[in-house]
């Protein structure tokens, strides 16, 4: 039984932590490390917040992405993502993009953290009502649930988002497949820019008979 509470427990860590190599490797130029989401079941987002950023955000610079510190309520690090000069009109299309992408992210988030965090309190404070306890003990301190019992909560929150959190990863990797094919199109884009800048400028300065 305890190695089935561990499985449980661990399914539920992984859906709210969940990194993805292709989401890391999308975000060049970083001032940090690139962005973690902890574990919701390990650090739980306050409750009866409304989802919202960190009050500071910097205006967005010329050569690096801006990256805050993890957001109380999603757990995830802030990206201002940097305007470079000249941009062009579909570069300009990918940053918007990205930015609209983090901004989606974050809210996902913070809403199933906010709800994880209110379910998982409603859950104990019904074990522990149903067996005659009030929510702290003679001491002060907060009751706790052992771990058979919490994997029962585990489960039901699992099953209950399922559908959820499958939505989200389907639409996760359609717009990061998107992002994918914008990026390559302005590599192909840029490529194409130097080299015609450099046959113009080889141009322009052979001399002339």
């Amino acid at each position: 039984m305890a190695s089935t509470t561990t499985t449980l427990a661990a399914a539920v860590g992984c859906l709210s932590r969940r990194i993805f190599t292709l989401h890391a490797a999308l975000r060049p130029h970083r001032l940090s490390a690139a962005n973690s989401r902890l574990c919701s079941s390990v650090q739980e987002a306050p409750q009866d917040k409304k989802p919202k950023r960190l009050p500071f955000r910097p205006a967005a610079s010329t050569t690096h992405d801006w990256i805050g510190p993890p957001n109380p309520l999603s757990n995830l690090r802030p990206i201002v993502y940097h305007v470079p000069e000249n941009e062009t009109e579909l570069e300009k299309h990918l940053r918007h993009l990205r930015q609209e992408t983090e901004d989606w992210n974050h809210d996902f988030w913070t809403k199933q953290n906010i709800t994880f965090s209110k379910d998982k309190e409603a859950f104990i404070i019904s074990q522990l009502n149903a067996k005659g306890l009030t929510a702290r003990d003679e001491t002060g301190r907060r009751r706790t649930l052992g771990s058979e019992e919490m994997a029962e909560f585990y489960k039901s929150f699992l099953d209950t988002n399922r559908t959820r959190h499958a939505n989200y990863n389907k639409e996760w990797y359609r717009r990061n497949f998107t992002i994918t094919l914008l990026m390559a199109r302005v590599s192909l884009s840029n490529m194409w820019r130097t080299v015609t800048d450099r046959h113009k400028s080889k141009k322009n300065s052979t001399p002339t008979t």
